[in-house]
């Protein structure tokens, strides 16, 4: 009986595999460097100690995923992406445990936390910001407990606050009284004494999230005169009813916030993402868009969805917007809020 041998696999066949094993080793050195340059960075902004111990945690890391990386390589084994599985697993677990405070010391003006009270129509809020600001670090420290009543909210207007690219932008929502008090609430980051903003470590847990509660002369005016920052002021075309619901569901954030802290993020926690989930729970058909992220762009966002007025083209109720000029030129003992919405 003569026995047949195997086909030899054909050109074809080999060239497929040799591409499917050159495609599977690129796709596992992208993810295992992308997941590796997370971890470096996890370690850089929230590894305890000071810089010189986050610094060594991140070089060790760095330098273990790319001689896991090297090995798997140069010797075509598993084992090395086997022992980095481990490895990262154990990063995330340790980036898992890592959880929000309330009790950390905290720059002067995220010092305290908002709270709301309502019983009907009247909403009384304790730390209501109320700063004097000269200098971003010379101010008077103010802290208000302000009673409103909604049946007497008459207005709501969208701040957009631009402090570097035309396409970021810190946005605010004050509320307006018809005893001409208004209430700006801003979602921010709540840092630590000493600390500065980065929108990296805003990805890393470096921050936790504050529901800031202030006084147009307080957190407007630091942004413009003191911080150098270009404001534009958009009146929100909302119903009475509308804005009475967005006051509340700002308060009941509040109130969440000081009872159970979260965590900052760039992307999904930020000024706008926020406002956003509390405008579905009105509107529960209102669409995400890149806009809510690319902040900057906001008020395309508004226009499109009638939040603000239509009837004129976006270039000119863009410059008709601006406030920052008028923001200027306010002196003190004046009305800072009259003064920023007078026309011209």
């Amino acid at each position: 009986m003569i026995e047949s041998s195997p086909p030899m696999p054909s050109a074809g066949s080999s060239r497929l595999r040799r591409a499917v094993h050159v495609t599977m080793t690129v796709l596992t050195g992208l993810l295992l460097l992308a997941s590796g340059a997370w971890g470096t960075l996890a370690l850089w902004y929230r590894l305890p100690g000071g810089g010189i111990v986050r610094g060594l945690g991140s070089a060790l890391w760095s330098v273990l995923v790319l001689g896991l990386f090297a090995l798997a390589v140069v010797r075509r084994s598993g084992w090395p992406l086997a022992a980095y599985v481990v490895g990262f697993a154990l990063l995330l677990a340790w980036w898992s445990s890592i959880r929000p405070s309330n009790d950390r010391v905290w720059a002067d003006d995220v010092a305290r936390l908002m709270r709301g009270e309502v019983h009907g129509n009247r909403v009384t809020l304790t730390n209501v910001r109320d700063f004097t600001w000269r200098r971003d670090d010379d101010y008077d420290v103010r802290w208000e407990t302000q009673t409103y009543d909604l049946d007497h909210l008459v207005s709501a207007d969208a701040i957009l606050s631009y402090w570097g690219s035309r396409a970021i932008a810190h946005a605010m929502i004050s509320f307006g009284f018809d005893d001409g008090r208004h209430v700006v609430f801003s979602v921010e980051i709540r840092k630590k004494r000493g600390e500065a903003f980065s929108s990296i470590g805003g990805f890393f847990k470096q921050f936790e999230t504050v529901l800031v509660a202030a006084e147009e002369n307080d957190i407007v005016r630091v942004r413009t005169n003191v911080r150098g920052e270009d404001d534009y002021l958009y009146p929100m075309t909302l119903e009475r009813p509308t804005m009475r619901k967005l006051f509340l569901a700002y308060v009941e954030a509040a109130n969440r916030l000081a009872e159970r802290p979260a965590f900052y993020n760039t992307v999904t926690s930020n000024c706008t993402t926020l406002v956003y989930r509390m405008a579905r729970q009105i509107n529960p058909g209102l669409p995400m868009d890149i806009r809510l992220l690319l902040t900057g762009h906001l008020q395309g966002y508004l226009r499109d969805h009638d939040a603000i007025d239509t009837r004129e083209p976006e270039a000119a109720q863009r410059a008709r917007a601006r406030i920052t000029d008028k923001a200027h030129r306010v002196g003190p003992g004046e009305d800072f809020s009259r003064a920023i919405r007078a026309p011209g």
